[in-house]
């Protein structure tokens, strides 16, 4: 047993995004449960302003939310020896076409611990430059610059219904309010 209180782990399934595994687990009252969870590897979301304030969103086909959802960048750490800021940049060249002089992190953490371990890393990307990379093949995406009380708007009326891209708005409008530095 590990220090989770894992007794055992079987994996049921794996593909190119995750693998899902069946574990048989004591509790730290002592009861044992089996639970089914996800292994993610870990992901970044970026949110890019533009020179004139605009907050640069992805119009975005999601099979899974039945159809077309704005969000804000994002991808997975999937290629060997990339760190956090390599995929940023790589994932906002895909997705916009531009990458970033100045990185600040906002946020990290678990984005759904009851069934998943993936962990995001927040950044706000600001002094952006063009430098394209082809997207993903299965990736159909449109950016759209938008200001930020619009961006705030379209939350308000769940036209921004994808939480990382919500969360990722109202923190980086807070770093730009407080003037905060951009030491990484």
């Amino acid at each position: 047993m590990d220090d989770s209180g894992e007794l055992s782990r079987k994996q049921l399934y794996h593909c190119r995004i995750f693998d899902l595994y069946e574990s048989d687990v004591r509790l730290p009252n002592g009861r044992t449960f089996k639970y089914n969870w996800l292994d993610h590897r870990p992901t970044i979301a970026v949110v890019p302003v533009n020179s004139a304030g605009d907050v640069l969103l992805i119009e975005q086909y999601r099979q899974a939310a039945g159809g077309m959802i704005v969000e804000i960048p994002a991808g997975t750490m999937d290629r060997p020896d990339e760190g956090v800021e390599g995929c940023l940049q790589r994932e906002l060249a895909e997705e916009t076409g531009f990458q970033a002089r100045k990185l600040a992190r906002l946020f990290e953490g678990y984005l759904v611990p009851g069934y998943c371990n993936e962990y995001m890393y927040f950044y706000l990307a600001t002094d952006l430059y063009a430098a394209s990379l082809p997207g993903d093949p299965d990736e159909y995406i449109h950016v759209m610059p938008v200001s930020f009380p619009d961006a705030e708007r379209m939350i308000r009326e769940k036209k921004i219904v994808d939480v990382k891209t919500a969360l990722g708005i109202q923190m980086a409008r807070d770093f730009l309010k407080k003037g905060s530095s951009y030491e990484v």
